[in-house]
């Protein structure tokens, strides 16, 4: 098996190249892989469904142990594609404790770390705008369609 990433590879719907694609992708590329929802209030207020998870981010753990719980992005592991959150760890059968891994897709981000100008910058052009009526016609008062 070729280990080396393609860039001329376009899609497959077998998932065994699907996993080979996102393991040996560049880290550019596996940065896009971990972006995760945001919560209602934030999607309303930036009209963006998600976004990449930074650390220092607020989260809620959606999926699997530790559902419900809620915490500050500690780390954000680009080459294994997992994300620590603060206080989440799993006890080990010698007794010691580790940090616990989780995956983008199965978090919520409750709140955003706006330290960083260029994502400050992103967000802000996709903040809402008032959205204006869609001219009606003059003739019958029937909003204006593109046609057919």
């Amino acid at each position: 098996m070729k280990t080396k990433f393609s860039t001329a590879w376009k899609s497959s719907k077998q998932p065994r190249k699907q996993r080979k694609y996102t393991h040996n992708a560049p880290s550019h590329i596996k940065s896009g892989f971990l972006g995760s929802h945001l919560s209602k209030e934030l999607k309303k207020k930036y009209n963006k469904r998600s976004i990449r998870v930074k650390k220092g981010d607020k989260i809620k753990i959606m999926r699997g142990k530790f559902k419900g719980k809620t915490g500050k992005v500690e780390n954000v592991d680009v080459k294994r594609s997992l994300i620590y959150v603060e206080g989440i760890q799993i006890s080990k059968k010698d007794g010691t404790k580790t940090k616990q891994g989780f995956h983008s897709s199965n978090m919520l981000i409750t709140e955003l770390n706006l330290d960083d100008k260029k994502r400050v910058n992103k967000l802000g052009k996709q903040e809402k705008k008032e959205k204006k009526n869609p001219e009606k016609s003059k003739i019958s008062g029937v909003p204006k369609t593109g046609g057919f």
